[in-house]
């Protein structure tokens, strides 16, 4: 069972091959042999480097 790296929700959906959606905190990650990437969807559907709120210092 795969988990969402941000929120660990378990309730995600399958987009492609090993990338994933998490509609709790609507990223999407693709996991691969360098680790895992993961996107925010934004408003308009595209997607950008997820930032975590820790991260950016907000």
């Amino acid at each position: 069972m795969e988990r969402c790296p941000v929120c660990s929700d378990r309730i995600i959906g399958r987009v492609g091959v090993n990338q994933y959606y998490c509609s709790d905190c609507c990223v999407e990650f693709i996991k691969s042999s360098q680790g895992i990437k993961i996107y925010s969807v934004e408003i308009d559907g595209s997607l950008s480097l997820y930032e975590s709120p820790i991260e950016s210092g907000n």
